[in-house]
């Protein structure tokens, strides 16, 4: 009881540090998610015991990786999910469905090849670190988007490419990480076999959050009572990511199908304006709770990472992270006409790394061979990409007029 009662603690006083800089990064109109992982580094870079200790138990535990990837997780997805327009989705859907599953594809791909062949890691360790950077994170590029007044065209773009995104990386990282090696012993037939579970996590999650998405619409149209709906909506995307995953398919797919669904049919047929404005306050809420934590766990991870003699292959790992995203985006929009240069240039720029690479790279197991490589170019990436891409991002909106209003 007693070790609990220190581990609330430690949470509690990370939340207070949390939502104190949250308060001055709104202050001076900057994203919170950048200031919590400077905030963090700082923290992970002095000697503070009581910080110490409360980092050492949730990253270097499974604590970090269970409540990121099974609460965190379906939090942060089901809010944007809930918040997404579907009309705006569903009119960009050749330019999003392009982005996340041809983009995808290629960013894994050429990454995964790079770092085999250029930095000499083995072929699971490379293309592990490959499905992590395919996933992006648009928490801190929307609330600049918003600051800045540009056009809701692209916010729908960096949100809907995340939203899908995210399931396939994670898909390909469990694939990579555990499969990888075994169907390449099988040559031709494990390639057959790596597409069927691709296809069988994918379309199986799917169904998941289709069939559970719909249920949850049709109840709530019995009821006119927003505590309850609020309630049912928590119990939709738990439990959507749960079952998916029961089932071993994905529950990532699963909470953003399963959301997006209640989200639109389920809003336009079983909810008041009085829920649907209660319902996006306590997720605005709960989101910034997850987010505020998460991102200062980012930086605080910090003091685990050995940099010594690395900062060679850490530049070259970026370098290739940031080609890798600029083939992908080019290629997957080569077709599309209605995307200018600009936009084009700031979508591949956008695309930051954020928490679920982190988490996903902490699931890695402590016998995982190579992770530590893992973690060391991940971690470098990650906060490179937040930092360097992301502080730059507000006064790229400027330099390209896109910005509607003064921040």
């Amino acid at each position: 009881m007693h070790g609990f009662h220190e581990v609330f603690i430690q949470i509690l006083v990370l939340l207070a540090i949390s939502i104190t800089v949250i308060g001055v990064a709104k202050l001076i109109k900057e994203p919170y998610s950048i200031a919590l992982v400077l905030v963090g580094v700082l923290l992970g870079m002095t000697e503070i015991p009581f910080i110490e200790e409360a980092e050492s138990y949730i990253t270097q535990s499974s604590v970090f990786q269970a409540i990121i990837i099974s609460l965190f997780l379906p939090i942060l997805l089901g809010d944007a999910t809930l918040k997404m327009p579907f009309h705006h989705l569903y009119g960009m859907k050749k330019l999003v469905l392009s982005l996340a599953f041809l983009g995808t594809f290629i960013s894994f791909v050429v990454i995964g090849f790079s770092v085999y062949f250029l930095l000499g890691l083995p072929i699971v360790v490379a293309f592990t670190f490959a499905a992590l950077m395919s996933a992006t994170d648009p928490i801190s590029v929307i609330s600049i988007f918003k600051d800045l007044g540009v056009p809701e065209k692209m916010s729908t773009i960096m949100e809907g490419e995340s939203l899908f995104n995210d399931g396939i990386a994670v898909v390909l990282f469990k694939i990579s990480s555990i499969y990888l090696l075994t169907y390449m012993d099988m040559g031709l037939a494990g390639l057959g076999n790596g597409v069927f579970l691709f296809l069988k996590f994918a379309i199986g999650g799917a169904l998941v959050g289709i069939v559970i998405g719909f249920i949850f619409s049709q109840v709530i149209r019995i009821f006119d009572d927003y505590p309850l709906e609020i309630a049912l909506s928590m119990l939709l995307f738990f439990g959507s990511y749960f079952i998916a995953e029961h089932f071993k398919v994905s529950g990532v797919i699963a909470v953003v199908i399963g959301g997006l669904l209640f989200g639109s049919y389920g809003k336009k047929i079983g909810m008041s304006e009085e829920t649907k404005i209660n319902i996006n306050t306590f997720w605005d809420t709960i989101t910034l709770l997850a987010n505020s934590i998460i991102f200062l766990m980012v930086g605080i991870e910090i003091r685990e990472i050995d940099f010594t003699g690395k900062w060679g292959i850490i530049a070259l790992a970026i370098v290739i992270v940031l080609v890798g995203r600029a083939i992908a985006i080019y290629t997957a929009t080569s077709y599309i006409s209605h995307l200018t240069k600009k936009e084009r240039f700031l979508v591949n720029w956008a695309g930051l790394r954020g928490s679920l690479s982190i988490a996903l790279a902490l699931s890695l197991p402590s016998d995982f061979s190579g992770r530590e490589d893992i973690l060391l170019l991940t971690f470098s990436v990650v906060l490179f990409s937040l930092v360097v891409q992301g502080l730059s991002i507000k006064p790229l909106i400027k330099k390209f007029n896109m910005a509607k209003e003064a921040s």
